[in-house]
């Protein structure tokens, strides 16, 4: 079996990234994927009819280093890109075996001994560029499995009241574009948003499309303090979930709540992914756990990977980059002291991790050889 210069967990925009620049600096290197297509990670968190955002972070001095990655113009529609970027990738001809889910990784003599489900692959390098998307549970009692994580087809959500949970970007993303869908369809069932808190935390770009659909008219109620509570089964069999909405303090320790009730079938839970701490524990590779005084970005209890500046790992040759250390790690620099590092989870970021990767995998490769 031929011993690869680089193998790249993860088909999303860091991998293919970092594909990219491996080829072009005369690397040889293979994208394992374990979905369908490559982009499964937005493909499995972007609401159908989703804008996809070329957005910078602040205080960024470059554009995309790999344009092709690059969302055109403003905004673009989320099935555009996607095409474009498969196209991309065939014309690049870059590596991508679909359908791969990564199993474990062990150093040999040469490097490293990836497993997956279709077999094995030898590579000098790894690089870790599967994303997070490992749910955060409702924590309920009762079940609750039911919820959908995501919104596959707006037209499921037609004619019935609709919640959707968390408070991030994803959720005001799906929020605007079922509003959206419902309105166009003279559908004026409202779609509730539900967070824990009193304040949503959203991407500028988001904010803006929420706040052009609520002047549109959308039929849009915003729940603060929205706790899900409880998973069970009426009287009728339909699963449903109980949302706490206010809870008031009565004599004797008796609180009086107020709740709404929505068969589970029409709630979608976006409150949130862990970060692949349980695969990298498996790895073997050094983490860290936040506590207070050590962690001001982190939440406290989390495990946060240790990376150097090269975005390398404890174990020399295997790399994490994009959203599989977002939105936080532990960076060690070449001299001082570990310090929490911010790390948007957002394509630009992703690009470029993988370029920096594969150029420095380059170097050390043509170290090697000399």
């Amino acid at each position: 079996m031929s011993i690869l210069d680089v193998a790249i967990i993860g088909g999303g925009p860091g991998g293919l990234a970092c594909a990219r620049r491996a080829m072009l600096k005369g690397l040889s290197c293979v994208v394992l994927e374990k979905g369908r297509h490559i982009l499964q990670g937005i493909r499995d968190t972007y609401p159908k009819g989703k804008s996809v955002y070329p957005t910078v972070p602040k205080g960024a001095e470059d554009d995309y280093i790999i344009s092709e990655l690059r969302p055109e113009g403003e905004k673009e529609d989320l099935e555009s890109y996607l095409c474009r970027i498969e196209a991309f990738v065939a014309e690049a001809g870059i590596p991508v075996r679909l359908g791969e889910e990564f199993l474990s990784l062990a150093k040999d003599r040469d490097g490293f001994t990836v497993t997956t489900s279709h077999g094995t692959v030898q590579a000098r390098n790894v690089v870790l560029a599967f994303g997070s998307n490992i749910p955060v549970e409702l924590g309920v009692y009762g079940e609750a499995k039911t919820v959908a994580r995501s919104l596959e087809n707006p037209e499921d959500f037609l004619g019935t009241p609709s919640l959707v949970l968390g408070g991030g970007s994803t959720a005001a993303d799906i929020v605007a574009v079922l509003s959206r869908f419902k309105r166009d369809r003279g559908d004026e069932t409202p779609v509730y948003w539900g967070h824990r808190r009193t304040t949503m935390r959203v991407q500028k770009d988001v904010a803006r499309d929420m706040g052009e659909e609520i002047l549109l008219g959308g039929n849009i109620k915003i729940l603060h303090n929205a706790v899900p509570k409880l998973g069970e089964v009426d009287e009728e069999g339909i699963e449903r979930l109980v949302i706490q909405t206010q809870r008031m303090a009565l004599d004797g320790g008796v609180y009086l709540l107020q709740s709404l009730s929505f068969p589970m079938k029409n709630v979608i839970a976006c409150i949130g992914s862990q970060g692949p701490a349980p695969v990298f524990r498996k790895l073997g590779l050094q983490m860290i756990t936040c506590t207070e005084g050590i962690c001001k970005i982190g939440k406290e209890g989390s495990e946060l990977i240790l990376l150097n500046h090269s975005l390398e790992t404890s174990a020399k040759g295997v790399y994490a980059i994009g959203g599989a250390v977002s939105p936080v790690y532990m960076g060690v620099p070449e001299e001082g002291t570990i310090t929490e590092q911010r790390h948007p989870n957002i394509i630009y970021v992703a690009v470029r991790d993988g370029v920096a990767v594969a150029d420095e995998i380059a170097v050390e490769c043509a170290a090697c050889k000399e």
